[in-house]
């Protein structure tokens, strides 16, 4: 496993930026509908299958990696063994700043729209110096080239492609999959487990919830159906055995 570079644990206050003169948020509304749909699946779906572990996911919040640089803003990051603190409204706990939570993130997510994201160029080279263990662009309109799903993992100071979609390193999956989300079919980025199956939302679990409530109440119908039948017919057979004088209780 690659180690990611660590953040200085011990750092002055002097050296520290006043965080009430960075840009936490603009208000500026920047995503369009499906890409604004794309995130909010892949981050619910963490939330709701990854129950026993604890992780920061989140999307178009900015990272603050270097004291003299703005931040950048990927569509979804994953940092694992971090949460969000208590007194979020704070100014210095409202970004990901980097100096605060002493570790980059694991996987950075870049979903292509056009082709002047600079995706595979001054991002790739940003997200590669942070050491980010996984990077992925997701260019569904294949806006950049032919492929539509690219995972780059951090080996040794450089991103190499990866033609495998499981990141050993985090225990996930990514993988495309059409089907409905949020009322829309189409075709989706979604995480997976290392067998291919797609981890699933709140509203995806409790459907597979119901849907098996439902079967087991109508396999407990169906044996209580089957237990009447029975019944009735050695009702039968016992009156066809006394209609012959056979007691059947005497058999």
């Amino acid at each position: 496993m690659v180690e990611q570079l660590l953040i200085k644990t011990e750092i002055d206050d002097c050296d520290v930026p006043d965080a009430n003169l960075l840009v936490t948020e603009d208000d500026t509304p920047v995503d369009n509908f499906a890409s604004a749909k794309q995130q909010r699946l892949l981050i619910a779906s963490l939330y709701s299958s990854l129950e026993n572990q604890i992780f920061l996911a989140e999307a178009n919040v900015g990272i603050y990696h270097t004291f003299s640089e703005p931040p950048i803003v990927p569509d979804v990051f994953i940092s694992f063994d971090v949460q969000i603190p208590e007194n979020w409204w704070e100014k210095n706990n409202r970004s990901y700043l980097v100096w605060n939570f002493g570790k980059f993130p694991e996987l950075v997510l870049e979903i292509v729209s056009n082709k002047d994201g600079n995706e595979l160029t001054k991002k790739l080279q940003i997200y590669e110096q942070m050491r980010v263990l996984y990077y992925i662009v997701y260019d569904p309109n294949q806006n950049l080239g032919e492929e539509i799903l690219r995972i780059y993992t951090l080996e040794g100071r450089h991103y190499l492609e990866m033609t495998d979609n499981w990141l050993e390193n985090i225990g996930l999956g990514i993988t495309l999959w059409t089907g409905e989300f949020e009322g829309r079919n189409d075709s989706w980025l979604r995480w997976c487990d290392q067998n291919g199956d797609i981890l699933l939302t709140g509203d995806e679990l409790a459907k597979v919830a119901e849907e098996r409530a439902k079967n087991a109440e109508e396999h407990a119908k169906n044996a209580e159906e089957r237990a009447k039948n029975a019944e009735e017919r050695a009702q039968l057979l016992a009156e066809k055995l006394k209609a012959l004088g056979v007691d059947p209780d005497n058999m």
